[in-house]
């Protein structure tokens, strides 16, 4: 499980596939501000975190350590699509119940 936000940044950016570099860009900031981040020896303004939600698509309180749910984005799947996702989701808490009984 990952505690802070540095190491969530890091993490997330790594899973999308983003350099410090392209995400510094996409974020209109330089590459050293993600690095800092990354670092600890800084922390992202609001509208940065705001901007990195809708990036990783995340929840500002996962990102901010709130909480340790992620979101899943499913704009772009049809319901037939959306109705797979949540039986496997149903089926993976269904697994760890069993294997809470025993």
């Amino acid at each position: 499980m990952i505690y802070n936000i540095a190491d969530k940044i890091r993490y997330l950016r790594d899973k999308a596939g983003l350099t410090q570099t392209a995400l510094a860009k996409r974020l209109g900031i330089s590459r050293s501000a993600v690095n800092s981040w990354e670092m600890s020896l800084s922390s992202p303004s609001i509208a940065n975190i705001i901007e990195m939600t809708q990036i990783f698509h995340v929840s500002a309180d996962y990102l901010l350590d709130t909480s340790d749910k992620m979101m899943i984005d499913v704009t772009n799947l049809s319901n037939d699509e959306r109705e797979v996702v949540l039986k496997l989701i149903a089926c993976f808490e269904a697994n760890k119940d069993i294997k809470n009984l025993n």
